[in-house]
């Protein structure tokens, strides 16, 4: 988290890794085998999921949740996607790491640099099942957080994004 102050409220809109943006629906205490623990419930509508997360894990240096992008980050994220591809020369396998290990970071600069790399217009280029599946995980964790920093709809986050990496230049190896 950006705050170590900062506590998690019920209605808050957060950020979990590979399930992407959620709410918080309540914050409440369960005896567990004698044990009294702090739990947040985080719902997630895109997959009708709510997840259960012990607030210990929440305030350690890894967390896996964190609240939305301010509008900086994004901002510096919206420019990675304005930039050229960066295409290491490496084997696949090598890449493909290397992608989901940004997915998997819950940075959405990260996130950005996938996208910036793996997008290819589809009416120029084709890209192989593998990039595409990387490519549309990342974009689907992008675009939510993407729409409620910028306070638009899905939709729009979506055409806007897609129009920024379709009109950016053409990638170069490194």
């Amino acid at each position: 988290m950006e705050n170590d102050e900062y506590m998690f409220n019920p209605g808050d809109f957060v950020v979990y890794p590979t399930r992407g943006v959620g709410q918080i629906t309540e914050i409440k205490s369960e005896n567990i085998c004698g044990q009294n623990l702090e739990f947040v419930s985080v719902s997630f509508n895109k997959d009708k999921a709510t997840v259960k997360i012990p607030v210990s894990k929440i305030k350690k240096e890894n967390t896996a949740l964190r609240q939305l992008a301010s509008d900086s980050v994004m901002d510096t994220a919206v420019r990675v996607l304005h930039c050229k591809a960066k295409i290491k020369r490496v084997q696949w396998s090598r890449r493909s790491q290397e992608y989901m290990e940004k997915i998997k970071s819950n940075n959405p600069i990260a996130l950005a640099e996938v996208l910036r790399d793996l997008y290819k217009d589809p009416e120029k280029h084709e890209q192989t099942y593998s990039e595409r599946q990387i490519y549309d995980q990342a974009f689907g964790l992008f675009v939510p957080e993407y729409a409620l920093v910028h306070k638009i709809k899905e939709d729009e986050a979506s055409a806007q994004l897609s129009s920024i990496l379709k009109n950016r230049n053409t990638p170069t190896e490194s």
